[in-house]
């Protein structure tokens, strides 16, 4: 079960909604369905919000840190709560995954990622969880960080912003333990489309159910 949902992302107003800032964007709109405020935590280099659910403690957090020192923000708090890295969800930006869709894993290499490779660094392993949000990729390689640092273009915006909710669905699963249910959900990139009512013959009558 995760006890400790971590959001990657860069500190300050200019990299508010850049691409690289998805992590972040998940972070605030869990905290806003649970109604938590993420408040500034020195001990624990972040914004952090606590509460509980199903009688059991729960934390959110963004680290403060920038993201090439983000575990230094993610350890110090799962060391001082005994939380174990599998107990992690940590959400990051992803390149090789498109605008709108989403990838749930545990382990892995960091690929890359300066988030991901500093927090393997300080826990010391890779066997927590990730939810990689789609960003995309510029299609050449040493566009990467321009890439990752600019705003995404309105409708990739409009398609992260939808992934995030379709994924927040899977909460209370990942709180669950339910990491089978979860990656399901968050794998089914749109719901399955409503069957059209049926209609007596003659037009008039009520849709059936189904």
């Amino acid at each position: 079960m995760i006890k400790l949902f971590v959001g990657l992302g860069n500190p300050g107003p200019e990299y508010e909604a850049t691409r690289h800032n998805a992590g972040f964007w998940w972070i605030d709109a869990l905290a806003r369905d649970l109604k938590l405020t993420l408040s500034p935590e020195r001990s624990y280099h972040g914004l952090v919000a606590r509460t509980q659910v199903n009688g059991k403690p729960l934390w959110l957090l963004e680290p403060q840190t920038f993201m090439n020192v983000s575990g230094k923000s993610v350890a110090a708090l799962a060391r001082f709560f005994k939380i174990e890295p599998k107990e992690i969800l940590v959400v990051h930006d992803e390149l090789d995954v498109v605008p709108g869709q989403a990838k749930l894993k545990l382990g892995g290499s960091h690929a890359g990622h300066n988030g991901l490779r500093d927090i393997h660094a300080q826990l010391g392993t890779g066997d927590y969880w990730r939810l990689r949000l789609g960003i995309g990729h510029p299609g050449v390689k040493s566009e990467v960080v321009n890439w990752v640092l600019k705003k995404p273009l309105k409708e990739q915006r409009e398609a992260i912003d939808d992934a995030i909710v379709r994924t927040l669905h899977a909460f209370p699963a990942l709180v669950a333990g339910e990491m089978d249910k979860a990656t399901l959900l968050i794998h089914t990139s749109k719901p399955p489309r409503p069957k059209p009512p049926r209609r007596e013959p003659d037009g008039g009558g009520e849709p059936a159910a189904g």
